[in-house]
């Protein structure tokens, strides 16, 4: 779907919004985002990712572009830092941050994307959310896509090395490390209307007007949103990463900027 026709103007002018975002002119011609999922190379999986993800529409949302300096929280195998490696280009710098179970749970895969210097600008750092080896002010943006409702989410089986967090502490350091003015990009699996935080242990789901509240209560000014990875037909009462909800989730798309 094209991306023009789902952006919901909020705080941004619609002008500003082209502005940021880089959109193909009128000619149709491809911009960064396009470029980016055209780019030769990508592997075949992430390829089939793209037709249920979305990227260039929600990347393009953000304004991210060529010489920043972004972090992809949690970012699993990579898909997203690869696509933001193109997007920054060899001035800008991406952070692959993942903890340790999510190194685990996505099998390392960050290796193999990584391997023989494929991503020059790419890093992977294995950190603790709640302290982040980061200086103040240091990123110019942080994409935190479909694992913020886990900071919710209280895991009993020691094997699955998933930390119980303090969400407050996690979002602080989101917030210190980002520079004033700094992007913030937020996807999640859409939970009910009304249920807060509560479908995060059972579903993997969080609700979208507790997710905005959340993050503005910590340093963060709404800016936009898209209806690009909209989906009427979700129910949002199955658990978001097994069948029959798997790749067909409703997941909301939020850009914030940090106050300053």
């Amino acid at each position: 779907m094209p991306a023009a026709s789902l952006i919901r103007r909020c705080v941004l002018t619609g002008a500003t919004l082209l502005t940021m975002g880089g959109f193909a002119g009128a000619s149709g011609a491809a911009d960064i985002y396009d470029a980016a999922v055209a780019h030769p190379g990508r592997p075949a999986d992430d390829l089939q990712r793209d037709a249920i993800d979305h990227p260039a529409e929600v990347l393009r949302l953000t304004g991210i572009g060529p010489g920043m300096q972004v972090a992809d929280i949690l970012s699993a195998g990579g898909y997203n830092a690869e696509l933001l490696s193109y997007i920054v280009g060899p001035t800008g710098h991406v952070l692959m941050l993942n903890n340790a179970a999510t190194d685990r749970w996505s099998g390392n895969y960050w290796k193999t994307r990584l391997a023989n210097n494929r991503l020059p600008n790419v890093e992977h750092r294995t950190i603790d959310l709640q302290r982040l080896p980061l200086p103040d002010g240091s990123l110019d943006a942080e994409v935190f896509i479909k694992d913020y409702h886990d900071l919710y989410w209280i895991d009993d089986d020691p094997k699955d090395l998933w930390p119980k967090m303090r969400p407050s502490i996690v979002l602080e350091e989101l917030a210190r490390v980002l520079k004033p003015g700094g992007i913030l990009l937020v996807v999640d699996h859409s939970a009910r209307p009304g249920t807060g935080r509560a479908d995060a242990q059972t579903l993997h789901r969080i609700d979208e007007a507790f997710a905005r509240a959340d993050f503005e209560k910590h340093g963060f000014v709404f800016v936009a949103t898209s209806d690009v990875l909209r989906r009427p037909d979700d129910k949002r009462d199955q658990i978001s990463y097994k069948p029959p909800a798997l790749g067909k989730t409703d997941r909301f798309v939020i850009v914030f900027h940090k106050k300053g």
